[in-house]
This record gives structure tokens, sequence and C-alpha cells, in this order.
């Protein structure tokens, strides 16, 4: 199993390295569980000693009111890994004409503390379960040799019942209203509005439970002119006066959300007419948004700042967001229980090529750098967020943890030597789930989980045509991030994977990365690969390196293609013997091989792996290294593994994750033969999005859906 695995090779690594007064023996300290998510658990599990690296955690879970216990995960070991040594405390960065005064970009200096971390997967929400952890070791355990919790998963936001309903209409609207009505949202939400002196002087209106139907038609300030230049009736009720914003104000509870909603009878647009930020919830929390489309402003929904303010519990269901810079932004690390699902979300980059801000690859070509009109679709930081069923196009990333630097409470670089990590819990980017989302045509990234902490999944997305690394780890704070049944295809210059700012922490499991090279670049602490598909360009570079500062990262049971170098595989780590080694004074021992069964014998690593090619795959071609801008369609391929081919059964056994496997063993890849294939995307499309009928539907209004079109090609005979 996985966690015998990892322990074997943690032991050969620390034979040798272990120093006479180490303290060998656990002593369990603190539990921190994680806020949970609709489908998972984490926590992380503080301890002292085991300085030889040889203690598990074992766990299992159950459905309370279940008798037995079912395998999970083991967690992961993290024993004091440094995050960005590559630019140590106490050290000048030498100045460069580019950096004339040898500033630190990246001012961090973190070590990780000694402890387990882990998540139980797949699980079902808003059901209660409980979870065994089980320690073992060796040399011996002080306290507590087993924990057993109970913890509720989360469930969907939803409005309630039983509180009053509003109704907000155009201005010039000129139907029948229902009761109680309103001309514009501020007037339905406040006593009052105003777009002048007044526009800040009208408390709430709206309580916990209320909801606001909003009926079609456009919504926009004149923004321009005093009291909106008073054209006709309702000329006050809009946005507040020059900066077009809505500042909403109000908080609902995670039960009683208060909820802005189409009403049903048509789209619902909000323009910012080119304003910086539409709505503002910086002091609102568990406001509800559904059914609507935000477009033409920079920042459509600003939840939380750095260091000054921020929201909880903000959801956004069904809607449409075009023509912005920044989707939502909450960068507050004491926020709670953010959920974003279903949405169309269209960035202002061009639709129709790929381009870069970096890389040899791009600078000749027209249209480099990459103009910045879309920067991200949304970046979240703190606990207990999802992001799923979106679909994301034409951003520099698409989902973003914020790289927030080092988790509040940490010592600063002036102290790091002297004192260890004494981050506050609750405000770390923790417990955070990405997935099922559909991306494409990305400048950048499409998922970055950079500055997160602990129990970030990222998992069951697909992404298309990321110019630069699909996935990245830039860096994470001690992890687990785990990286898993992702379908990445087309990263010319990044490849699938990028492990930048010594990230420690990270799994990649059973993912299928192809058109790629396959080198994440690092270095990376505390690394561990399985069950994954690797087939590259066919490039001069390798398929796969990694380079880590730990000689307990781990790979094995993959798939690689062959690329045209002469060198297709490279280990870089300390030398034999060096548990780990983080001074970047200190080169890294270069492994290079040019064949999978010289790298394997050599290092130890992918033993149990396996060459492939493309034809594993039913109908995928290569994507064409001369052509770099172009977009590929996912419909036009299919991904599953032929049968017998041999990636099939090729895998290990991860508990949660490969549970239902058929066959000897799990297949490699994102999806295992005869399975149901993931429902990427929005589950059902927003008002005011269709179909592949309308040109440029990929760009503007999202992905063909099979329950409302005629299958894409090559899915017909699922």
């Amino acid at each position: 199993m996985a966690g015998k695995l990892f322990g074997a090779a943690l032991m050969l690594a620390v034979m040798s390295a272990a120093p006479a007064w180490a303290e060998n023996q656990t002593t369990a300290d603190k539990l921190v569980i994680d806020a949970p998510t609709l489908t998972a658990i984490g926590v992380e599990w503080k301890i002292t000693g085991d300085d030889n690296l040889n203690a598990v955690v074992e766990v299992s879970y159950r459905r309370k009111g279940e008798q037995g216990w079912r395998k999970a995960l083991p967690l992961l070991r993290i024993h004091h890994e440094v995050i960005n040594s590559a630019q140590p405390p106490f050290r000048p960065v030498e100045p460069t004409p580019a950096n004339p005064n040898g500033e630190r970009e990246n001012p961090w200096h973190y070590d990780t503390g000694n402890m387990f971390a882990g998540s139980v997967l797949n699980l079902q929400p808003d059901t209660d379960y409980e979870c065994r952890y089980q320690l073992t070791d060796p040399d011996g355990v002080g306290g507590d040799k087993e924990k057993i919790i109970t913890v509720h998963t989360r469930k969907e936001p939803g409005p309630a019942t039983g509180g009053r309903t509003f109704h907000v209409y155009p201005i010039g609207y000129k139907g029948a209203m229902q009761q109680p009505s309103f001309i514009g949202l501020m007037r339905a939400y406040n006593m009052g509005s105003s777009a002048s002196d007044h526009d800040h002087t009208f408390p709430p209106r709206v309580k916990p439970g209320d909801t606001i139907l909003v009926h079609a038609g456009t919504y926009i300030s004149d923004r321009f002119h005093y009291m909106n230049g008073m054209p006709h009736p309702g000329y006050n009720n809009l946005a507040a006066v020059t900066d077009g914003t809505y500042y909403l104000t109000a908080s609902g509870t995670a039960d009683k959300p208060i909820v802005i909603k189409g009403a049903g009878d048509g789209e619902v647009i909000f323009d910012g007419a080119g304003n910086a930020n539409l709505f503002n919830l910086l002091r609102a929390d568990y406001n509800y948004f559904e059914g609507i489309t935000v477009r033409n402003t920079t920042v459509a929904f600003l939840l939380g700042w750095k260091d000054i303010t921020g929201s909880s519990g903000f959801t956004l269901k069904r809607s449409r967001i075009y023509d912005v810079a920044r989707a939502v932004s909450q960068e507050w690390s004491g926020s709670r229980d953010v959920f974003i699902a279903d949405n169309v979300i269209i960035g202002r980059h061009e639709p129709t090529k790929m381009m870069s801000w970096s890389g040899a690859l791009w600078t000749n070509l027209p249209g480099f750098p990459e103009s910045l009109n879309s920067e991200y679709g949304i970046k979240v930081y703190g606990q207990g967020h999802v992001v799923m069923h979106n679909y994301i196009a034409n951003f520099h990333d698409a989902i973003d943890v914020s790289t927030y630097g080092e988790p509040d409470g940490t010592p600063g670089i002036a102290d790091a030597a002297v004192s260890g990590p004494s981050e506050l819990n609750e405000r770390m980017a923790s417990g955070i789930d990405f997935y099922r989302n559909d991306i494409y045509n990305m400048g950048d990234n499409c998922i970055e989980s950079d500055g997160g902490a602990h129990n970030i999944r990222v998992f069951e997305n697909r992404c298309f045509n990321s110019a630069a690394a699909s996935l990245s780890a830039q860096p994470i704070f001690g992890g687990p991030v785990y990286f898993y049944r992702n379908l990445v295809y087309n990263a010319p210059s990044g490849g699938p994977l990028k492990f930048a700012d010594t990230p420690a922490g990270v799994y990649v499991y059973q993912n299928t990365f192809v058109g790629g090279d396959t080198s994440p670049g690092g270095p990376a602490s505390n690394t561990h690969l399985r069950n994954n598909i690797f087939l590259g360009t066919g490039s001069e570079r390798p398929v796969f390196q990694l380079d880590t500062y730990t000689n307990y990262s781990t790979s094995d049971y993959n798939g690689f293609s062959v690329n045209k170098g002469t060198n297709n595989f490279a280990w870089n780590s300390p030398p034999d013997g060096t548990l780990a080694d983080y001074d970047y004074t200190h080169k890294l021992t270069v492994r290079r091989f040019p064949t999978l069964k010289d790298y394997a014998g050599a290092t130890g690593q992918d033993r149990h792996s396996v060459m492939l090619d493309y034809k594993v795959l039913v109908n995928v071609v290569r994507p064409e290294l001369s052509d770099p801008q172009r977009l590929y369609n996912p419909e036009d391929m299919d991904f599953r593994l032929r049968p017998h081919s041999a990636a099939i059964d090729a895998g290990m056994e991860l508990p949660t994750i490969t549970d239902g496997f058929a066959g000897k063993a799990p297949d490699l890849g994102a999806y295992e033969l005869g399975q149901t294939l993931p429902d990427y995307g929005p589950r059902a499309l927003p008002t005011g999005v269709s179909g592949p009928e309308e040109v440029g539907y990929r760009s503007w209004n999202g992905p063909p859906r099979p329950d409302l079109h005629l299958l894409p090609r090559g899915v017909a005979d699922r």
C-alpha cells in the first residue's frame, strides 16, 4: 500500500542520516480539523520526535452508524521541509541590472514543522462521517495512538425557506410588477438608495433568509453624472455614484443566506460601465448569487483583501461573467466557505489563439507578450472553499489559491532561524477543493494551488491549451496538495506541472498529461507521483524530470512516452545518504538517463512504471510543436484507454481514488476503463448561454453539453 511504500523509501533515505541525538519515538500532539467541504475531510496531526521518519498514520472512515471501516490514503509525513530555500534568510540577494537593490521577490523562509496531514477523499455531501487515525512507530508512541473524529461534510448552499421575497425591475420597466417591487437592486437591498451625497446613508433592508428576485433586463448606472443624470423615475436606485459599485453590507448565515437571484423571466445583466469593481462584499457574509450575468467591469465580485478585511460564505451559481479582468477576488485569510459552481466565466484574452507572457517559444510570435486584459477568473484564500463545475476561458489563470506568502502568524524572515512555525491554524489556506472545472485557453496556468498550506485538492478538472504550466504549486507550505484524476492537454512551453519556489508536500496521482513535456521544475520537497500518464511533445527535452531537496520524494507506477532527446529521464536530488538538503549553495546531484530502465535501475524510482505512446488512448493527436498558438478542442478527441494497452492494470491501489477499479489493478491515467467519465463544466448552462450553434461558443458561451446537444465526436459510444 501507499503508506508502506512511502515508509520504505523514507527508511532507505535516513538509515545513515539520523544524528546520534535524534528523537526517534513519536509523541502525538494536537489534531487540527480543517473546514470540511462537500466531498473531503482534512486534518493535521501535530507531533514531536520521529526524526528517523518511520512513523505512519493509517486512516479509515465510515458513515456514522455503519459498522465496517473503509480504508483511506495514509496521512502525509511532514518533517521540517523548508520553503523558498533558493533565497534563504540572512544571505543577500545579488544585485542585477533588473534588481539593482537586491530585493527579494519571494520574501519568505518557512519551516513546515513536524506533523502528519491529509484528507479523506470522495465523500458524500451533507453526511456525518467518522474518521479514524492510527499512529504507529517501531520506536514507540507517546500520547494518543488513535484518534476518532466525527465530521459533517458540507451541503451545497441554497436559498432558505420562510424568508421574505422582494422583486427588482430595471428602469423603464412597463409591465405588471410582483409585489413588493423595487426599481433597482439597491432600493430592495437597503431601506433606500441614492446616486448622490446620500448614497451610503440607508441601512440594509434585507435580513438572513430573504430573497431578492431580479427580473430580466440590463442594470447599468450612469456613474459619470450626479444623480445618474435624472433621466426618468428610478435614477436614484442604481449603484453608487462615480464608482458605480454595489456596496452590499448585510450578512446572512450558512443556513439562511441573503439571496440575489434571477427571477427566471429572461437574462439579468449587471453592467459595470467599465468601472473598477461592481459588487463589493468586503463585510457581507453569506450572500448568495444565482442566475445573473455580470460584465464590463475590472473585478466582478470583491470579497477580501489580505491583512485588511473580507467576507465568508459567498456563493455564485449558474451565472455568466464576461468582459472582466477578474471575476471573483478573495484574498483574506479569515474567509470561509466560498462556493462557486456551474458558471460560465470568459476573459478578455485573444479567443482564437494562445499567447504567453514569457519564454523563448513565444518571443517571436504575434501578440507577445500577452496583454493582461484578464488576470484570473477566480482567486481565493482561507478554508472550506469549493470551486466546481465551472467553464473558464481566455484568462491568464483560471482558478487560483492566492499566492499569499507565509501563513498568518508565522515569524518573519529575521526570526525564522530562531523560532519555528507559529502560524494560526484557523487563518491558513487549508481544506480547499477545485474540481470538475472545464478550462480553456490560458496565457499562464489553468489552476494554481500556490500559497496553499494543507489539504488543497485539485481533481477531475479538464485543462486544454495552457501556454505555460497547467497545474501549479508555487509554493505549497507543507501540504499535501492533491492533484488527481485531472486531464491536461497541450501545454507547449511549461508542461502539465509547475513546482516553483520550492513547494513541499505534493501528491500527483492518476492524471493524464498529454502534449506538454513533463519537467515540473522545482526543487520540490516531499513529492510523490503515482499512476500518471505522461505523453510528451516529441521535443528534445526530458519527458520526465524531477528536482527535489528531499531524498524521500518518490515516483512509481507511471507511464511515459519517448521524446527525441538523448536523456528522457532526470532525477536530481541531494547526494545519496543525505535525507534532505535545503542549502541553495549545495548543488543537487544531477542524474540523467536515456531510458526508463536505466533511470529506474540507478535511482530506484519508477521501477514499476511502463513505456507508452499515443496509441494507448482511443483518439488523441499529439499537439503540433511548430504551431504553439493553435487551440485544440476536447470534443474532437477521446482520451479513454484502449483495451489491452500497456496502461491497463498498470497502477497501484490508492484508497478513495481508485476504489471500484476493474481488473487486477487500477489503470493508469484519469480514466479507468469502463467507468463513467467526469462531467466537466456547468451541470446546467446559465441563462443567456447557448450551445455550439452560435459562432464562437467556446469563447463566449461555454462548451457544448451532451445533455443539451449532440454528443461530440469520439464519445457517442460511451
